[in-house]
């Protein structure tokens, strides 16, 4: 305490001690003042050590350091500040991502034979190495779009100015660009510029220079759907990014600030004379001549058109979001075989482009018991409406609902030959009619099946049980909204996918279930996942006794349009007022459902389930069946894109169709239909038009020549072979 007095106590003045004759004063010889400094200076001292003893951390440390206090306060706050921000962008743009290409690399989709069927997605290509580039490719795109790239840390002011200034070179570098299009959003923000700076810091932080011009040019994109140098440069002049030449390098740069305005292709002009700005700015940059630059002349274009097939069918839409899946992650391009039978897809599309739809839309699903797709129809023309019917639409399923209702029996106990009540229900709120007022005392549940009588239905539901029912659409695959207690529910008036039913149908035709409809070949199951993971499957006897109903159903019941010579099941489906027609069976080693409806869900002309989507469901078991359908079926292997064009199955008037041998065409032009084909070698056209069939004299003359020439140098070969010929002279 007597250090603490001796810094904070106050000086006290003391009295004059006045001197006395005949005494000796003591305060005349001793000095109080420089005692009292000597105090003073020990109590500091003793300060000094005791802080010394004191940590920064400690809040009497900074006593009389107020200033330094907040200083440190501050610095401290700017340093967490700092670390929670590298924190957060390692978090939410991981370097990682840099390296990715921004856009998904092109997938090509084979049909099961390996006809292109589809391609999508981006053209990409391996990225690139600096170090490996020609000089003047890498002084192009520094020319024209970051001058001091190797120079600043990520943010240019004085690129910016000039920029600003002479409307040459970007505002943005080259580290700011790999940050916009790479992490960011390409939203007009301050907020977006001001990450796009922090994150460029960053990368600059992380990254050599090299590394940053890498990814930049790499992922960024040149037009026509072309991302990246080396996919550019094999685009539009088919050689590697290593063998460009300074012109064909200068053009490349020149895209790159509005690609698709500049793209060579389509706008060969503006991107010649985009190029003559980037070869000035390599002028400024002093890294070519100007006699150099006056010699440039802008380079021809070598464009190969074998990756410029764009296409898209209802399956392919469909069957792309799995094959992202399925395919690598990177920027080679994939080419993946798909259970697509292109066979059975023409024959869906044939019955379905003749059949009389008038103003409604159709769609078709054909797959294996296994769940493999192999033909889908999602409407009447993928140009005019790419909706996709099949797997998109969601309808009421009608009759063909009452698969669930009968096999729910069937489980519980109930058999093809038991009796239900057929009689008109006249009480309760719900009161369902039979098609065309058919009712009688009972029918056995084989028959009410057969005739699809809808109040036996709905007394079976209640005698069943509607959690029963439930369970067992569930069991099957179906997820559409399903209430207990709504007798509706046994007339499916529950809205579900083409595609989901046809899928449950299949489970009850390999007995094996749930089913999932798939657009690759599923790999084969080990014995060990089969056991733990396998299918679930019902009792035989059920299985025969469903089978049974369904067959009683085409045979002698409201499906018999559908009849074909081999065993055949199926159900019939019809909604209220006629809005959807359906038929859903399975024949051989096929399951296929069809559905007839109008998009607005108005009401149908006169067509029930078992009129239209009967006739069209047997057409098309009939073709398909006829020719054998089945054998080895391909997995989701990657495969070698035989590079063909793309066939578009889902447009119904092709003008150009490729017959079975391959070397025969059947064209359509200006109302004429042309068939191309060759005898012995001699092409000939024969053409069906208004004026009937013309063939080209000629052409046939020429044929009729060689094949007499063949015929007597085969008999030639023959007299010549037993020795008959007459020697020469």
């Amino acid at each position: 305490m007597g250090v603490l007095d001796s810094i904070f106590r106050r000086r006290r003045v003391e009295p004059e001690v006045q001197g006395h004759r005949g005494f000796y004063s003591l305060h005349d010889g001793f000095d109080d003042d420089a005692w009292e400094a000597r105090w003073d200076d020990l109590d500091s001292a003793v300060a000094r050590k005791e802080k010394e003893r004191l940590r920064p951390w400690q809040r009497d440390y900074w006593r009389d350091r107020r200033k330094r206090w907040w200083a440190v306060r501050i610095v401290a706050g700017l340093i967490g500040l700092f670390i929670m921000l590298v924190g957060w962008l390692a978090i939410t743009a991981p370097l990682s991502k840099s390296l990715e290409p921004i856009a998904p690399p092109q997938i090509t989709l084979l049909a099961a034979d390996g006809t292109p069927i589809a391609r999508n997605g981006a053209i990409t290509d391996e990225p690139v190495d600096v170090s490996q580039l020609p000089p003047h490719v890498v002084e192009a795109f520094l020319a024209i779009e970051d001058r001091r790239f190797y120079d600043h840390w990520g943010v240019d002011p004085r690129g910016i100015a000039r920029a600003a200034f002479t409307g040459t070179g970007g505002g943005s570098t080259i580290t700011q660009q790999l940050a916009k299009f790479t992490f960011l959003t390409p939203e007009r923000t301050l907020t977006r510029k001001a990450r796009e700076a922090m994150i460029a810091f960053w990368l600059e932080a992380w990254l050599t220079k090299d590394e940053i011009l890498e990814r930049y040019l790499s992922n960024a994109y040149f037009g026509d759907n072309v991302y990246g140098l080396r996919a550019a440069s094999l685009h539009y002049f088919y050689r590697q990014p290593e063998n460009l030449r300074p012109n064909q390098a200068a053009m490349l740069a020149g895209l790159l600030q509005a690609p698709s305005a500049y793209a060579p292709t389509k706008h060969y002009d503006r991107a010649a004379k985009r190029m003559g700005l980037v070869v000035q700015s390599m002028v400024a940059a002093g890294y070519i001549t100007e006699g150099e630059a006056r010699a440039m002349r802008p380079p021809a274009l070598d464009v190969r058109m074998k990756s410029d097939l764009p296409t898209g069918t209802y399956f392919a839409d469909w069957a792309l979001p799995e094959a992202r899946k399925l395919s690598e992650t990177g920027y080679s391009r994939q080419t993946l075989t798909t259970t697509l039978d292109s066979r059975l897809q023409n024959i869906a599309r044939r019955v379905t482009s003749r059949a009389p739809l008038g103003g409604a839309q159709v769609a078709l699903v054909a797959m294996r018991p296994n769940g493999e797709v192999v033909a889908m129809i999602g409407g009447k023309d993928y140009e005019k409406s790419p909706f996709n019917r099949a797997t998109q639409a969601k309808r009421q399923p009608g009759s063909t609902f009452k698969l669930f209702v009968y096999l729910a029996a069937l489980r519980d106990g109930w058999e093809p030959g038991d009796r239900i009540d057929n009689t008109e229900i006249t009480q309760g709120s719900y009161r369902p009619k039979n098609s065309r007022g058919r009712y009688s005392e009972s029918l056995t549940l084989e028959d009410a099946f057969a005739q699809s009588s809808n109040v036996a239905a709905v007394r079976l539901l209640g005698e069943v049980g509607s959690d029963k029912v439930i369970e067992t659409a569930r069991d099957f695959g179906i997820t559409a909204p399903l209430t207990e207690g709504d007798p509706s529910m046994a007339l499916g008036t529950s809205t579900m996918t083409l595609l989901e039913l046809t899928a449950a149908y299949a489970g009850v035709a390999a007995n094996a279930y749930p089913v999932e409809p798939r657009a690759f070949a599923a790999p084969e199951q080990s014995w060990f996942e089969w056991l733990v993971d396998g299918p679930s499957t019902l009792p035989s006897r059920v299985h025969e006794d469903m089978q049974r109903l369904l067959r009683a159903a085409i045979n002698r019941g409201t499906g018999s349009a559908a009849m074909l010579s081999v065993a055949n099941f199926g159900k019939t489906g019809t909604t209220q007022d006629n809005r959807d027609a359906l038929f859903v069976g399975y024949a051989g080693d096929l399951v296929v459902g069809v559905w007839i409806g109008n998009d607005d869900n108005s009401p149908l002309n006169g067509i029930s389930g078992g009129g239209l989507p009967a006739r069209i469901w047997r057409d098309f078991m009939t073709q398909a069946l006829g020719s054998g359908a089945g054998g080895d079926r391909p997995g989701p292997r990657a495969s070698e894109d035989p590079g063909g064009p793309v066939e578009p199955l889902d447009v119904p008037n092709l003008d150009d169709i490729p017959l079975g041998d391959g070397n025969s065409r059947l064209r359509i032009r200006d109302g004429e239909a042309v068939f191309s084909t060759e005898i012995d070698g001699v092409p000939v056209d024969i053409r069906l038009g208004e004026e009937g069939v013309a063939i080209s004299e000629e052409a046939i003359e020429e044929a009729r020549r060689r094949a007499e020439e063949q015929r007597n140098e085969a008999v030639r070969r023959e007299l010549d072979r037993q020795g008959q010929l007459e020697p020469a002279n």
